[in-house]
């Protein structure tokens, strides 16, 4: 994924420090059931699509944003279904982010799959059944986009005394 230039300029000041980022990720459907998956050139892996929020952005505009221009498909966000603080990744330049990604479902409503950027290798469209290797990440987002539940998040264990400021009042 490339870096947006709002966050260029902020590690300009704040240096490799840990920044905490709005992520969103798109799971594409299109009417035939199969799902929309991108070959990362930055892994090589293929996964779902996705990015980072520009400032004052929507996730649900992120997530459809991210979809065309990185695989010229045009979709339409359906529901959130996941919320998750992924754990902080350190890239090769040695930039520290911590990632919040809303995971929505989405329809493709047009466009053609293909090539629409310099993020991705391979763009195509795959039968459920019959995916190509892919990390747990986007594994999970597709199981939890083909349920009709509730949005998925991780249940609280909110304990007073591991509160940053416990014992500071």
């Amino acid at each position: 994924m490339s870096t947006p230039e709002y966050i260029r300029r902020i590690r300009a000041t704040a240096g490799q420090q840990l920044l905490l980022l709005p992520g969103a990720t798109a799971v594409v459907f299109d009417d035939e059931g199969r799902v929309l998956l991108g070959r990362r050139a930055d892994t090589g892996h293929w996964s779902v699509i996705g990015g980072i929020a520009e400032p004052g952005e929507q996730p649900a505009l992120t997530a459809v944003r991210e979809v065309h221009e990185e695989t010229g498909v045009e979709c339409e966000a359906e529901r959130v279904v996941l919320v998750e603080m992924l754990p902080p990744l350190t890239y090769p330049n040695g930039d520290v982010c911590q990632f919040l990604d809303t995971t929505f479902r989405c329809r493709a409503t047009g466009g053609e799959a293909r090539v629409n950027d310099a993020e991705s290798l391979d763009v195509a469209w795959f039968p459920v059944d019959d995916l190509p290797r892919l990390p747990p990440f986007a594994v999970q987002r597709i199981r939890q986009a083909l349920k009709d539940e509730p949005t998925w998040f991780e249940p609280a264990r909110f304990d007073p005394a591991d509160a940053p400021d416990a014992g500071t009042a």
